[in-house]
């Protein structure tokens, strides 16, 4: 099948409004929301994303060593509490 146009009839009224409101959280047309809905349904997504994407990399050098001071201490091993 080389579905290029789709016609859906006889929406069901709480899905025409679920996908209106991903619409609006996307900020895309409801053509590409429909897309990306069918992509990640079907698993045909070309890439899946936890949403942590736009955290990587954020650190500045002096954060990352920052966060290695602060968090030195949960490496230390208690030689009391492993008897």
């Amino acid at each position: 099948m080389n579905a290029r146009h789709l016609t859906v009839r006889n929406l069901p009224p709480e899905l025409a409004a679920a996908l209106d409101q991903a619409r609006q959280e996307s900020g895309k047309s409801l053509n590409s929301t429909v897309i990306a809905v069918l992509e990640r349904g079907l698993g045909v997504a070309t890439r899946r994303s936890n949403g942590l994407a736009k955290l990587a990399g954020g650190w500045t050098k002096a954060d990352a060593e920052e966060f290695e001071r602060n968090t030195a201490s949960f490496s230390a091993i208690d030689p009391e509490i492993w008897r």
